[in-house]
Order: structure tokens, then sequence, then C-alpha cells
């Protein structure tokens, strides 16, 4: 039997998390995750909710060593909730703190301080092929859909992702704002973890003074995995900035200038992933040296006409990807847009992260975001809306400063400016959300 061990790059006695109750070892985190293991109920699944990444951690390994899959949903809503009951009637929920499980089975994060790392006395190791996690997508689309991944392609994302950013050999302290049971959050921080010698911060910071007082907490050198929205916050805060050696962003198109201003501030490279909960990660840019991506060792694409497919390496099978891609030479391509964002207006093409990269370079925009409304989606004539938080901005200036960038076909009428946008927490606007705000928008100015 192929097997591969929990744990790459530490040994024993390394560090494995940053805790604001002191430091965890690997020997530590591995005697309670055995722990934990002997207190797990029957059963062949565990909905890990744990928010304190530590916990998700143990209950990950937990859930390892006694045979149990990981269930991560990205939404945690009723729905969500009761279509897993439905789905894996035997889950169990593992929460740290007030989520509301609802009618699910559930055990709380227990007291582990019993456990006795001196009786650990190696890394386990976990059959290759064995099913360790079901992640599923946003449901942004339709209903979350479940996408399972084996140990050892798990183990070759992780190690894919290190290998790309340089950590396999230089290890750094792993700070992250996004959530683990994300896909983004759960590669880029507790799989690089698992395998790149990496030791991670326990909390998810989402304010600038809270990330501040997360990269003061961790020894240098720091990588803070983040998100365009996280980032612009965090860069306008004013705030002044600990030491930060490498940054890392996903879930929406980087701005150049807000990638150039990071950079700027704090003088580290910063890099995007590619991916999808789908196919995990797939590629890497340094986004200040321009749109071209580079897969990630192992994986390869082919393209069939309009359909672009992932395989190999650590992917799953073959996942057909949503995204218009040019393919390179030397494993390198472009991304031109989700095939669902593409627009077609008077025989002129674009795509909404095409139009949302250019209204987000206009000075004096904070957050924006282009939409085209349900009810105009599908036929006759396309009426694009962009919702805009420029609070310097009038709609004459926004638009005056588009109208260089972009077609004047792909003007917003009108532009409507708000407060805020409704992110998520990885930072991600769902359609639902923006149809709601237009809903609401529409209906008090009368139209």
């Amino acid at each position: 039997m192929n097997t591969l061990p929990l744990i790459t790059g530490l040994g024993l006695d390394d560090m494995f998390a940053w805790l604001r109750a002191g430091p965890r070892r690997v020997r530590d985190f591995l005697a309670d995750a055995e722990a934990l293991a002997a207190r797990l109920p029957a059963g062949t699944t565990l909905l890990n909710m744990c928010r304190d990444r530590y916990h998700f951690a143990v209950g990950f390994a937990a859930g390892l060593i006694s045979g149990k899959v990981s269930l991560q949903p990205a939404s945690q809503s009723a729905e969500t909730l009761a279509r897993i009951r439905a789905d894996f009637p035997d889950v169990v929920c593992l929460c740290d703190g007030d989520f509301d499980s609802l009618d699910l089975p559930r055990i709380d994060f227990p007291d582990l301080s019993a456990a006795d790392p001196k009786e650990i006395a190696d890394i386990p190791l976990i059959p290759a092929d064995r099913l360790a996690a079901i992640l599923f997508t946003s449901g942004s689309t339709g209903l979350p859909q479940p996408h399972r991944k084996t140990w050892g392609r798990l183990v070759a994302n992780g190690r894919a992702e290190a290998a790309a950013l340089g950590l396999d050999r230089t290890p750094h302290s792993l700070v992250g704002t996004v959530p683990v049971q994300h896909s983004y959050g759960f590669e880029s921080t507790f799989l690089l973890a698992l395998h790149s010698g990496c030791a991670f911060w326990s909390g998810k910071p989402f304010y600038p003074q809270d990330i501040v007082a997360a990269l003061d907490a961790v020894p240098r050198p720091r990588l803070l995995v983040t998100t365009p929205f996280h980032l612009s916050t965090l860069l306008a805060s004013g705030i002044g900035l600990p030491a930060i050696d490498q940054l890392l962003s996903a879930t929406a198109p980087l701005p150049t200038a807000l990638a150039a201003e990071a950079e700027a501030r704090t003088g580290a490279p910063l890099h995007e992933i590619y991916g999808s909960t789908e196919s995990g990660q797939l590629a890497s840019r340094r986004t200040t040296d321009g749109a071209t991506w580079t897969l990630l060792p192992g994986v390869r694409l082919e393209q069939d006409a309009d359909t672009t497919t992932a395989c190999d390496g650590h992917v799953e099978g073959h996942v057909a990807l949503s995204d218009v891609i040019e393919l390179l030479p030397e494993r390198r391509f472009l991304l031109h847009g989700r095939h669902a964002d593409l627009i077609n207006i008077a025989g002129k093409r674009t795509s909404l992260a095409y139009l949302n990269h250019q209204i987000a370079a206009v000075p004096g925009v904070v957050d924006a975001a282009f939409f085209l409304p349900d009810d105009e989606a599908g036929g006759g004539i396309t009426r694009l809306t962009a919702f805009v938080v420029a609070p310097t901005l009038d709609s004459r200036q926004l638009l005056a400063a588009l109208r260089p960038r972009i077609d004047a076909i792909f003007l917003p009428r009108p532009p409507i400016f708000v407060d805020a946008l409704p992110r998520n927490g990885t930072g991600k606007l769902p359609r639902s959300a923006l149809q709601a705000l237009y809903a609401e928008k529409t209906r008090h100015a009368g139209r």
C-alpha cells in the first residue's frame, strides 16, 4: 500500500503553529490529534467548522487518523447544512465557538491539555488513495457541488504550491485572512503548513489592526495569505506594517496598481494563485511582472475548441475550467475572463473581469464591480450597471475616467454609488448578493 506522511518538511520538535496561548510543535499537534480522534463518535464524515486554524488542523488530522472524511462547505447556510445532513447521514459537526449547527450531531472542541506529547514517537502515515476531504463549491451558480480529494493529491497540491513560491527552500510563517474551510485558505495555509516546513498563525484576522497584530506575533520570514479586498483595506488604513517577506492573493483578480502599491509599501513580492475548488490550485504569477500565468509543477492544461481542461499532477481526473484561456509556450497561459462573464453588445465582446479590472484602476475608486442584471441577461438591450465605492468621485467624473479605458458601449448605465460592496469572508462578491443590491437600489430609485 502506498502511504504518505501526515507532515513532511518538519520534525517532531519543529514549530507547527503559533497560538495566542503559545507555540505548538509537531509532537504537540499530533498528541492533540490523537486525543481528539479518541473522542470522536462513530461515523465516516466530519463537518469541520472550527474557526481557529489550529483547531481545524487538529480536527482534520483526527479525522484522518480515525478514518473520517473532512467535509468543507464554502457556505454555512441552513440550506447547505440541511443538504449535508441528507447526503451524509452519519455526519458529526466539530465546532469551536457559537456556530449554529442546527440539528446536526455536534461535538465542541474539547480541552486537550491532558494529551502527552512525549508519547508521540512517529508522524502517522496515511494511504495515498484514501478519501481525505470533500470540498464544496460556493453555490453561486446553483447548489454547492461536492468535490472529492484523496490524500495523495492533497499532499501533491501542497508540495506543488510550496515549490512554486519557493517555500520548500525557505519556509515562512503563514498568516491567513481567509477561512481555512475555503479551498484557497485550505491549500495556502493548512496544506502548506503540512507539506512545506511552514508554521501558521492560528487565527483568521479580518480588520487591519488584527492583521498587523497577527504578523507581529509570528517570526520572520512572513507570508501574508490574503485577498484583494483584505489587502486594499489594509493598505488604505494607513496603519504601520511590520516586516512582510512575501504576499499571496487569490479569490478575485488583483489590480496591477494595487499589487504595485503593496510591493512598494512592504518591499515584498506579491504573487497570485489561480485555481478552483474543482481543480485545486493550478498556476501562479507575480502580478507586477505581467498578465502571464505559469502552471504549478505537474499540472497540465488541454484545450478542445473553447473548453480548457486541467489534468495531471494533483488534479483529480480531468476538470473542465470555467475560464477562457489562451495557452502559451513553456507551460504559460493568459486568462480572458469566465465563460459566464462574457458579454456581447452590438457585436462587441468583453468580459466582466476585464471591466472590473479597468474600473478598479480608476484613481479614487476604492472598490467596484460591473453587474448584468438577471432580467437583462437573457436578451434584448443589455444595460450594464456598475456598483462603485468612490467617496471622492461623482458619476460624471467616473465616466470621464472610464471612457479612455473601455469602449463607450460598455460604460455603466448607470453607475450606482454605494458605501460598501457585499463581499463575503473570502472577499468574493456572490452574484446573488449583487442581484439583491441591484433590486434594492433600483427599487429606491423608482425604476
